[in-house]
């Protein structure tokens, strides 16, 4: 290799390193500062990474790699419990973005095709973000840390038949009766993987053998998640839905934290190629020749999303506090929403400057959920369990902003 491609590499390595240790300091996730990077160092920065798919490869293997880990983490008998919850809210959350998308498409002047695949992408929530968010908070093992995962896993379930609908669509004859049977099956496959390994988890001979071998364990990480990963591309399926398979049935063998604690420094490193792989899409000339649209967008979606979720949630019976935190958490837009945009853009369902206009949204979105989340967290603990109905949380909105205004002007 030349120097010029080592020296843009250790570059890119030490932009990640500093801006993932700034947004640490500054009590934000590290992903953040990775999407700032690529910011920094793409097209609409000093263009040190002019070429993405440079590190495509990569940032695939990294959105692989979380899916397995994901996977891994996934507490099967808790959701198992759960799930009813779950899907229910996913379901109704893809229905309730794609009809907002749908009502507001004539005002604002998008195409069919945009309206459908930003519905679908707004549907779906960072799992990368919200975990580590909640995971900062300490409300990653609460109820409402627990109902918040169970619906990540089922909108990362989902995104399998969305990509399917996205790409009938620009084939302009709408989803088939093959595609339609296959998203049925894996929906169905990973239901019954879930219920069986509920019951009873499985026995893996050859990963517990190979447990205690510090050389080969990292590995055998590996050879799970991308070895399920082709399989499921190879049946023309999502290779990340085969790495979450292949992660649910590790997390329930005796040899979870083992690979588990092996295959997170790779994951950790393939997952800043991602996040920064997304920092180089961004346009930031785009976002100012456009300036009020993105912005209204985005509080758009922040807002919608939030309300929709503590809606939903409510409805099904979970306390305020509860629906509170889960629906502040999920009010991003996720990694996933970039592919279900890139298939609409394949499929030719969305223009060049409609990618960028999902894009652009998107990026802002996860850069500004952790923001998002902690003012939400402080309401809540702030209120604590007195908020019971909707003048409560009004009361204590309007009382942390007051604080907040007492707080600058001291």
């Amino acid at each position: 290799m030349s120097p010029e491609p080592l020296t843009a590499a250790a570059a890119v390595a030490l932009a990640a390193l500093l801006c993932g240790v700034a947004m640490v300091r500054l009590r934000q996730p590290a992903i953040v500062g990775y999407i700032l990077a690529g910011v920094v160092l793409g097209p609409s920065g000093f263009g040190l990474v002019g070429d993405r798919n440079a590190i495509g490869t990569l940032a695939q293997f990294g959105m692989l790699m979380l899916m397995f880990v994901v996977g891994i983490d996934l507490d099967v008998r808790r959701f198992a419990a759960n799930w009813r919850i779950a899907v229910a809210a996913t379901l109704l959350q893809i229905a309730g973005t794609v009809a907002a998308a749908e009502a507001v498409r004539p005002l604002l002047g998008w195409s069919s095709g945009l309206a459908m695949v930003l519905g679908f992408a707004v549907a779906v929530s960072s799992t990368a973000v919200v975990i580590k968010m909640l995971d900062g908070s300490g409300d990653l093992a609460t109820p409402a840390g627990r109902t918040t995962i169970g619906i990540l896993v089922a909108q990362d379930m989902a995104v399998v038949p969305m990509l399917l609908f996205v790409n009938g669509m620009g084939d302009h004859h709408g989803i088939g009766a093959v595609d339609a049977l296959r998203s049925l099956a894996s929906v169905a496959v990973l239901a019954l993987a879930l219920a069986v390994l509920a019951r009873r988890p499985i026995r893996l001979p050859l990963t517990a053998r190979l447990a205690g071998n510090g050389e080969l364990l990292p590995l055998v990480a590996l050879a799970w998640c991308f070895g399920a990963a082709a399989l499921a591309g190879v049946a023309e399926l999502s290779p990340a839905y085969g790495a979450f398979l292949a992660g649910v049935v590790i997390g329930t063998s005796a040899q979870r934290e083992a690979v588990r604690k092996s295959a997170q420094p790779l994951q950790s490193v393939l997952l800043m190629v991602f996040f920064l792989s997304i920092g180089l899409l961004l346009d930031i000339r785009f976002i100012f020749a456009h300036l009020g649209q993105v912005l209204m967008l985005l509080a758009m979606v922040t807002v919608f999303k939030t309300v929709l979720n503590v809606g939903l949630l409510r409805l099904m019976r979970q306390t305020w506090a509860a629906a509170f935190v889960a629906g502040a958490a999920l009010a991003q837009i996720g990694e996933f929403s970039f592919l279900l945009a890139g298939a609409g853009r394949a499929a030719h369902l969305i223009s060049a400057r409609e990618m960028k206009l999902v894009v652009a949204v998107a990026v802002l979105s996860l850069s500004l959920s952790p923001l998002w989340l902690a003012v939400m967290r402080r309401l809540h603990r702030g209120a604590g369990a007195s908020i019971t109905t909707l003048r409560d949380l009004a009361a204590t909105v309007a009382g942390g902003v007051g604080r907040r205004r007492m707080m600058l002007d001291a």
